[in-house]
Order: structure tokens, then sequence, then C-alpha cells
């Protein structure tokens, strides 16, 4: 017991000091709905062909990056995990989701002292608000950071309205495992959609 105990000690030690494994740091998530919507098991859904924040895309490139295919991925399976299906090509969706990512790169800290690290911003849906932040201490020198944000909106295909929209954000270290965009859009998507479709306006910290 008392093994275990130590274990988990050094493992929490490892992560304040930047990476255990590729374990990666809590995700705040907020979600944003004026009904708990609610669909048919099979209800088609298509993706919205603009990768939205890829900069591949603002660059003029022709194809998504392969980072934006990662979250594209990660959001389809978690949809999927809610009995929605992929329409293939040519078919009515009932439904269309909008993928957004946002990855930004800084460097924090510096001397001796603990440097306090944080990802903030706002977010709000029907004409709702609700600023959002999560922050750590690290200690030691400068350290590359990533504040990483997943944003997912699923709108009516015949009117446009908004049925359900999210963000979910986290600062993760630059040389973590868990910056791998594979690694992180999995963690980001899975903690977007937990216990979807959510309390809409209340944010949320996502282990």
């Amino acid at each position: 017991m008392k093994l275990h105990h130590t274990a988990a000690l050094l493992c929490a030690a490892a992560l304040a000091l930047g990476g255990c494994a590729t374990a990666v740091p809590p995700v705040e998530v907020t979600r944003f709905h004026n009904i708990v919507p609610g669909w048919a098991p099979g209800t088609r859904y298509a993706i919205d062909g603009e990768p939205l924040g890829d900069p591949a895309a603002m660059a003029g490139a022709t194809a998504p990056s392969l980072e934006w295919n990662s979250y594209r991925t990660a959001v389809e399976q978690q949809l999927q995990r809610q009995g929605l299906v992929a329409a293939g090509s040519g078919d009515r969706a009932p439904l269309r989701v909008r993928i957004g990512f946002d990855r930004v790169e800084r460097v924090s800290g510096g001397g001796n002292s603990p440097v306090s690290v944080g990802v903030g911003g706002s977010t709000g849906g029907y004409r709702s608000g609700v600023g959002l932040g999560i922050g750590f201490s690290l200690g030691g020198g400068p350290r590359r950071l990533y504040d990483l944000q997943l944003s997912v909106r699923i709108d009516d295909a015949a009117s446009g309205n908004a049925l359900w929209e999210g963000r979910a954000l986290a600062a993760v270290p630059a040389k973590a495992p868990a910056a791998q965009p594979s690694l992180a859009a999995a963690k980001l998507a899975e903690a977007l959609f937990k216990d979807f479709p959510g309390e809409s306006g209340r944010t949320i910290s996502v282990p």
C-alpha cells in the first residue's frame, strides 16, 4: 500500500515538473444549447469542409493539414459514440458539424521563481458568455507551451440554427508526448463530449 502511495506522489511531482507519460493537464470545457439536443440513433451528419483555424488553410493550402485531420477524426469518433452516422458523398445530412482548432505557442518562465502558466479566453453561445482559465505553477527556466483550443458546433442543416456548441481549452508543454496532435485532439474531443450534451453555460474541468 505504501509503495502505491509513493508511486502516486512521484507521478504527481513529475506532472508538476512537466511530464508523466502522456498525461494531459486538465481540460476546461464549456457547452451551450437552448434545449437538450436529441436525435434518433443513425441520424446522419456532415462535416463542414472549411478547416477553421487550420494554419494550412489560412496559408492557402488546397488540403487540410494533418493536425486538423487529427481533430476531425477525434471529433467524429465522439459523434459516432452519440449514435450519429457520417453521411456519404451526396447524401442528405440533417446535421451540419463545424470543427475548429487553435494552437498558440508561447514561452513562459525564466529564473528561479515558480512561473504561473495559464490559458484563458472567453467563449459564448446564444448571446451568452463565460470566461475560461486554467493554470498551474512550474519551477525552473523558460518553457515552451502550447495553448490548445478545440471548438465544435452542431447545426440544423435545414435552418442553419445552432443545436449545440462547445469549446475545450488546455495548456500543454511543447515537448510533452501529449502535445502530439493525435493525442491532444483525442483528449480535447473526449473532454468536450463528456456527459454529452452537458449543462449549458457551465464551465467544467475534465481531468
